[in-house]
């Protein structure tokens, strides 16, 4: 899962820290609570203010766009580890997060049939052929 942090401390010269916001745009990933898949999923940002900050969100699941407030339920957090690379002979599920050598990092949207899935990318949602046999 690609995971957007609104927030990143720095230090300065004088060694203070400081808090520097994130500037996002139309197409970035961050997590949200979606009310209905009613679970907390990856959600593609649809729009950005003038100062860069999400306004609204699409789930890529159930396509609903909401808006965005910046809680601390939706605060994104760090991923636990990073993704596993995406390997044919392997059965997904939706919500997991997979690295394509070609398409960069994806997470598993929906199981089409037995051995296909929709995988949404940075760049779009693809479909993958899973749990081929070897």
């Amino acid at each position: 899962m690609i995971i957007n942090s609104p927030q990143r401390l720095l230090n300065d010269a004088k060694g203070k820290t400081q808090m520097e916001k994130q500037v996002f745009t139309v197409g970035d990933r961050t997590d949200k609570f979606c009310a209905v898949c009613a679970e907390e999923r990856g959600h593609i940002v649809a729009s950005v203010n003038k100062r860069g900050q999400i306004s609204r969100v699409s789930c890529p699941k159930c396509s609903t766009v909401s808006t965005f407030k910046l809680t601390s339920r939706t605060l994104p957090h760090p991923a636990m580890k990073t993704p596993s690379p995406y390997d044919r002979t392997l059965t997904y599920r939706a919500g997991q997060s997979m690295t394509h050598e070609m398409f960069g990092i994806g997470e598993v949207t929906r199981l089409i049939e037995p051995r296909k899935m929709e995988v949404l990318f940075q760049d779009r949602l693809r479909r993958l052929v899973h749990a081929q046999g070897r």
